[in-house]
């Protein structure tokens, strides 16, 4: 098995990382090598050795290739804001062409399983007119999408599912990710999500504490990827 995967989410704060670790671990206990990118990523903190960004460092964590910071992370910025705006305050052209080499680099390497993972939703600004779905339209990868499941998910999720169609990716399967448990009428927004979206539900995945990558692997299903 070599498999790649593009992952992003409804919205943004909606449990990417989260997932994308229990994928990753999950695929680490089936017997597979794993490697994980981030190209870019804001809300960083300095330290010693840099920039440092915690849901790369979790991604890192879940990778079972020897992979340097850099090689997952090739773009940091400080400020928690959006990347385009961090980037242009420091002086950098974020571009699909500056984000494309390292992470098919990255690709290169072979892992049994990889995952891209993206900056909150599909449709995120880089500099110019590019957007970071541009990235995953270039490495020609189907994707996954973390359904944030709260109030307003199904349009969410629906318009987000048409973007992936519309610029010619492959939508391999989903998450639901139970950020407010106590959603009204939960079983049939998960119902509807589960008729309406053009691909399998890899997993529900409950609010958990702590949402370790170990605890999230036990709600997803590998299998049901293509």
């Amino acid at each position: 098995m070599s498999a790649a995967y593009f992952i992003t989410g409804t919205d943004t704060d909606v449990g990417k990382t989260t997932i994308a670790a229990g994928l990753l671990h999950a695929a680490r206990v089936a017997g597979l090598s794993t490697a994980a990118g981030k190209p870019v990523a804001s809300g960083c903190d300095l330290g010693p050795k840099g920039l440092r960004n915690a849901d790369a460092l979790a991604l890192l964590a879940q990778s079972s290739l020897p992979l340097s910071y850099e090689e997952v992370n090739p773009f940091a910025f400080e400020p928690a804001i959006a990347p385009h705006l961090a980037a242009r305050e420091a002086g950098v052209a974020l571009t699909v062409q500056s984000l494309l080499m390292p992470m098919r680099e990255l690709l290169a390497k072979g892992a049994d399983f990889t995952l891209i993972e993206g900056a909150g939703g599909w449709r995120v600004p880089l500099a110019d007119q590019d957007n970071l779905s541009d990235l995953a339209m270039a490495l020609g990868l189907p994707v996954i999408l973390v359904v944030g499941v709260r109030l307003g998910c199904i349009n969410h999720a629906l318009l987000s599912a048409e973007a992936i169609a519309q610029d010619g990716l492959q939508l391999a399967g989903w998450v639901a990710n139970i950020i407010e448990p106590k959603t009204s009428r939960l079983e049939e927004n998960l119902a509807t999500l589960a008729e309406r979206l053009p691909a399998p539900c890899l997993g529900r995945v409950p609010r958990l504490k702590p949402a370790t990558a170990e605890a999230v692997a036990e709600h997803l299903q590998l299998d049901l990827l293509d």
